[in-house]
């Protein structure tokens, strides 16, 4: 019983020596993803061994109910329980898992892809998992600026709004000289598409250029918008003009948004157009391959036809052989029967001469 128990141990410590010896690993720093575009989100094995038979699964850890991103299993993509917001978005490289990539393709990125994602490897005996997290960039539109009245002291109360960002955008006002103004007032919202920015101002005469710029890291947007160099009330013109390009900024605001719609859905159009060209080409290549099946099967018909015929006029040969020989007996069965009858005939006539020689002595006899 010891021997076994040492046994035992002995190769329970192979194996977790042996499965210690790789490790999943992803990328040290988040992942930055663009809005609108692909992504690539590294995992991969260490040392390099292939993971083609393994279970590869990715999915959401920071949710929880681990929505489930894409699945490899038995040498094939599994992604029935996929969730419905990943559906068509994911690929993996199936001749990188050769390699021990298996790194996962997220296409046409959303806001809502923003998180923590688990890539878990396993075999029959090891499994080990990793973390990416992924950052998304969205940028939004333009800013607007929108008149609000005026105060007692002829202040002019301007709103300055932009939405579709993320993460958090910076919002500011400047004056002519690029100074930077206070906001009076600040609203911050978040939805599905990213957060809505909206802070308002007051503006004091001195002021006949102000400038709302949102930022956000290497991303920036700026609206002008031109005011009196002196009191506002008795320049009604420059308030119409003021909302005139206001409109024009609002105007050219949704032309953008449609733009960058239109482009979303133009590379959505594409990425749906490159992967039915793929499943089209896997199509091709099930074609072919049926094809050349089927052309080996008729291959094997013509063979068996040929081989059907062969035995067939062999069997047909043998019969004739058969029943020629049968004839040919049957011919010399009646030659000897007729051989018998002449002999019996002949006897015969033998005995009536016999008999007719024997009354004839008789005859002369009596």
């Amino acid at each position: 019983m010891k021997l076994i128990f040492l046994t035992l141990l002995v190769i329970i410590g192979i194996t977790d020596s042996r499965s210690e010896q790789y490790v999943v690993v992803g990328p040290a720093d988040p992942v930055i993803a663009l809005a609108g575009e692909d992504v690539i989100l590294p995992c991969s094995v260490k040392p390099s061994i292939s993971v083609v038979d393994m279970r590869v699964e990715w999915s959401r850890s920071d949710r929880n109910d681990s929505e489930l991103v894409h699945l490899y299993e038995d040498h094939d993509d599994r992604n029935t329980n996929q969730s419905q917001s990943y559906r068509g978005r994911t690929k993996l490289n199936h001749e990188e898992l050769q390699r021990g990539d298996a790194s996962l393709k997220l296409s046409s990125v959303q806001v809502s892809d923003e998180g923590r994602y688990k890539c878990l490897i396993q075999s029959e005996s090891w499994s080990d998992n990793a973390t990416v997290d992924v950052s998304v960039e969205a940028v939004g539109s333009p800013p607007v600026i929108t008149v609000d009245g005026f105060d007692q002291s002829g202040g002019l109360h301007l709103q300055c709004e932009s939405e579709g960002w993320n993460p958090e955008p910076f919002l500011e006002w400047l004056n002519s000289e690029g100074a930077s103004l206070s906001s009076e007032k600040t609203e911050m919202q978040r939805n599905t598409d990213g957060f809505r920015v909206k802070h308002s101002i007051t503006v004091q005469h001195r002021d006949d250029k102000i400038h709302c710029r949102v930022r956000l890291r290497h991303h920036m947007l700026e609206t002008l918008i031109l005011t009196s160099s002196k009191s506002f009330n008795p320049w009604r013109k420059l308030i119409i003009l003021s909302t005139i390009v206001a409109v024009l900024v609002v105007i050219s605001g949704i032309l953008l948004a449609v733009f960058v719609r239109k482009n979303r859905e133009y590379n959505t159009r594409q990425n749906e157009y490159r992967r039915k060209k793929e499943e089209h080409s896997k199509l091709q290549k099930e074609k072919v391959r049926i094809q050349q099946e089927h052309e080996k099967l008729q291959e094997e018909k013509k063979r068996k036809q040929q081989e059907y015929s062969e035995l067939l006029q062999n069997e047909n040969q043998r019969i004739k052989q058969e029943r020629d020989t049968i004839l040919e007996e049957k011919v010399r069965i009646q030659r000897e029967h007729e051989k018998r009858e002449e002999e019996k005939n002949r006897i015969q006539q033998e005995r009536d001469q016999l008999l007719e020689e024997k009354r004839k002595q008789q005859g002369e006899f009596i």
